[in-house]
């Protein structure tokens, strides 16, 4: 009997956590909405939307787009500082797997901030999936330009459920 497969149903992803830290140090201020929440770790974490296709198949390999909502909003320095990041979605591609996000409120621009390394893919015992992922090129600038390409980022999670 084969596995069947597991759809994604959530996306944890913290950004990058020296950056979370260094927000929170400078008297900054992060804050969540929208259906993204807070986890534990510090990271978010954003629920599902309608359309995603997003599938871990029997093999080993995930398939398709996950759509997800939410929306986090970085800001220090007395508003010298400011990231957004709304509804990212998940995609895999014949050249790999990439994480866009909207970049401002208005939602309407999408920016590719990182790419995910599918080779990395792990699975925990109770299913959950990570993808360490890198900066992409225009992700740079979503961050301000404080990090090079290909910067390590905290590792995005899909909590799976069979179906």
């Amino acid at each position: 009997m084969t596995e069947p497969q597991h759809q994604a149903t959530a996306l944890s992803w913290g950004v990058k956590q020296s950056f979370r830290s260094y927000v929170e140090a400078t008297g900054g201020t992060i804050e969540v909405g929208a259906g993204a929440a807070r986890a534990e770790d510090g990271g978010f974490t954003f629920a599902l939307a309608p359309g995603s296709d997003l599938r871990l198949g029997a093999d080993g390999a995930l398939t398709g787009v996950g759509k997800f909502l939410g929306e986090v909003k970085f800001d220090s320095h007395g508003g010298m500082l400011k990231v957004f990041l709304a509804d990212p979605i998940l995609e895999i591609r014949a050249t790999g797997a990439v994480l866009t996000v909207a970049d401002t409120p208005k939602r309407d621009y999408r920016v590719e901030v990182a790419n995910l390394d599918l080779a990395g893919l792990t699975r925990d015992a109770a299913g959950e999936i990570a993808l360490p992922a890198g900066l992409a090129m225009f992700g740079i600038q979503w961050l301000g330009d404080h990090y090079p390409m290909k910067t390590a980022l905290d590792p995005v999670r899909l909590t799976l459920a069979a179906g």
